[in-house]
């Protein structure tokens, strides 16, 4: 483990390589393009060279691309983790929730991150659906940020941004100041991007065929498909907005016509992150549904109206001196900010429409083993990452804490021990039958057989978990964040380890006790049930420590530890003293009852070892979260 920790990074990464790669292609473009188009002014009219506009075209969508993606990268290495602290300690007003979710999304310019972490809080219910859904709609306005930015005309310094950039990633001493980099480096890449778009489509100003063709995107139907399409194909609505803003600048496209394209690209980018939902958690695929719905429902309101639409925003363009390229940017902002003004007031309500659409319990229904959390997408953004695992390990603690909580029971009202030891049968019967014999969440399932189900997914957890996290420690991480990643993946293993103890050590307990002829002795059984409660109740601080943060939490369980050991210490002499009595029920359980006892002991050990690693790997910055 060490050396991944320790590793030297090398001087030019893959993608370092690939970026220098991509400007040298783009160069080569731009002077190729110049001297073809010199030779064909001086041997008479210009003409179109359809093999470097094709070439530049795509070459300069794929920059555009490739720099906003190492934008958003950058944004979420260097603010990623403050922002998911932000966003779950401040949502629960309606109003505060859509602001929060606009700001997050302007900060790692990333819905798609955004909605992660949305989904993670509503699972560990530090978020309720109906708040979740403010901030989608406030991460919908964060998002048109960049259009904006796009806007302006910044590709003249795209270049002297790239070299900025890249000259702080290299020599940086520090992840913020390298993180900072990067994002400057995406945001020059994208504009460098821009630029080959742009010069590669200045010959179709002159095209009449291809001015025929923008005047038809005017039938807003037409251009609502084409925006869907086209986004949905790329899965990105922010690099088809800044498509249709380099057609402006080049005055190849209305704004009547660029308004419908713009509405096809909110429906687009929905429908890829709806397609992403399929298979995953419920919550994810409410979330997706919600954004679907919001999307389709604001487009049919405006599609009616765009040439009313078009003209208000005309108005503010004379106002404000805005180019085409302008107006489009602010007809995207105007429409997402028009679309939570209007349901902002309604969450409630389309929250519960959507609960009956997709209910909860029927993902209860799921025995299969399967993580909630993970997402693959998010690796490559420790931080985040690294919330997610912690939610996942949050949900092992919860199991656990059912695990525990329904292995007691066989011990204390054993159906055999009760007939062989009460006369009356009927009086037996009576309480044999208030004997819980099935799963608390699964009733189809046995008491026995709910534990065997849940240690499955204690081991299934734990493998998904550790495997996630090593993938985690791959990338690029800080020695605190490596900190945290081997901390989580031995706090996993401790976790699977619980689970070890319920199923493999105290099931087997379970048929040597029913081959005994008496029951625990009065005392015997009040002992072991009070010592039950107190280790349950470790388990459920365990799930408050991961499920919010909490370092105080974590200290209190370290603090129990040493408690519950001195009440361990002092049940097994009272049993022994009744063993010296020579107490029937004693004797003839007392193999059992210092077995269960010291298991129940262990499971106090391995809480606070737990604890002990939540307190030493954590980060300083999660600390605002402990008083959710």
């Amino acid at each position: 483990m060490k050396p991944i920790i320790e590793k030297r990074q090398p001087l030019l990464d893959q993608r370092t390589i690939i970026i220098m790669v991509s400007l040298v292609i783009g160069l080569f473009v731009l002077l190729a393009d110049s001297l073809f188009a010199g030779e064909s002014g001086a041997n008479g009219p210009q003409t179109i060279s359809w093999g470097f506009l094709i070439i530049g075209l795509f070459g300069g969508l794929a920059l555009f691309m490739y720099g906003m993606e190492q934008m958003s990268e950058g944004m979420k290495k260097a603010a990623g983790n403050k922002m998911r602290s932000i966003l779950s300690a401040l949502t629960n007003n309606r109003i505060i929730a859509l602001i929060m979710g606009a700001f997050v999304t302007m900060v790692i310019q990333s819905s798609s991150a955004t909605t992660v972490m949305l989904v993670s809080f509503v699972q560990a219910e530090l978020m309720s659906f109906a708040q979740s859904l403010g901030v989608i709609l406030g991460a919908d306005i964060g998002t048109t940020v960049t259009a904006q930015l796009i806007a302006f005309k910044l590709t003249d310094y795209a270049l002297l941004m790239i070299a900025i950039g890249f000259g702080m990633r290299l020599l940086g001493k520090n992840d913020n100041i390298k993180n900072i980099g990067e994002v400057l480096l995406g945001f020059g890449i994208l504009f460098y991007g821009m630029k080959l778009m742009s010069d590669a489509m200045k010959p179709l100003r002159t095209y009449p065929e291809f001015i025929d063709l923008m005047k038809g995107l005017e039938n807003p139907l037409l251009g609502l498909l084409i925006g869907t399409i086209f986004t949905a194909l790329i899965q990105s609505s922010s690099a088809f907005t800044g498509i249709v803003i380099v057609l402006a600048q080049q005055g190849l496209i209305t704004l009547e016509a660029g308004i419908p394209l713009v509405f096809g690209a909110n429906i687009g980018t929905c429908i890829t992150a709806a397609l992403a939902s399929i298979g995953t958690s419920r919550e994810a695929k409410r979330v997706a549904l919600a954004h679907v719905l919001f999307k389709i429902c604001g487009v049919t309101l405006f599609v009616f109206w765009i040439p009313a639409f078009a003209d208000f925003i005309n108005a503010m363009a004379v106002k404000f001196g805005s180019d085409t390229a302008r107006q489009i940017a602010n007809a995207h902002t105007i429409f997402n900010v028009s679309l939570a003004l209007v349901f902002l007031p309604f969450t409630t309500v389309f929250a519960g429409l959507l609960l009956k659409i997709l209910p909860p319990e029927e993902e209860l229904k799921g025995i299969i083993p399967v993580t909630w959390h993970l997402d693959e997408s998010m690796v490559s953004t420790p931080d985040f990452a690294i919330g997610l695992a912690r939610t996942e390990i949050t949900r092992m603690a919860k199991i656990l804490g059912r695990m525990l909580r329904a292995i007691i029971i066989p011990f204390m009202s054993n159906a055999k021990l009760i007939n062989r030891e009460v006369k009356q049968k009927d009086e037996a019967d009576l309480l044999i039958k208030e004997i819980p014999t099935q799963d608390e969440i699964f009733p189809e399932l046995t008491l026995l057989a709910g534990i065997d189900m849940r240690e499955a997914k204690i081991d299934f957890l734990d493998e998904k978990i550790v495997a996630y996290l090593i993938k985690v420690a791959r990338q690029e991480i800080s020695n605190e964040q490596a900190g945290e990643v081997f901390g989580m993946i031995s706090i996993a293993n401790d976790m699977e380890s619980i689970g070890d103890i319920i199923h493999r050590n105290m099931m087997p307990l379970i048929t040597k006790m029913e081959e005994l002829t008496s029951d625990f002795s009065e005392e015997g059984k009040e002992e072991l049930m009070i010592y039950h409660i107190k280790v349950c109740k470790q388990i459920s601080r365990l799930k408050e420590a991961f499920g919010e943060h909490s370092l105080e939490t974590a200290r209190k369980i370290m603090q129990k530890e040493e408690k519950y050991l001195d009440l361990e210490t002092k049940y097994r002499l009272r049993h022994l003293k009744r063993l010296q009595q020579e107490h029937k029920k004693t004797v003839e359980t007392h193999e059992v009852h210092m077995e269960l006892l010291d298991l129940l002991k262990q499971v106090n050990v391995y809480t606070a070892n737990i604890a002990k690693t939540f307190l030493n790997t954590s980060h300083s910055d999660h600390s605002s979260l402990q008083n959710q």
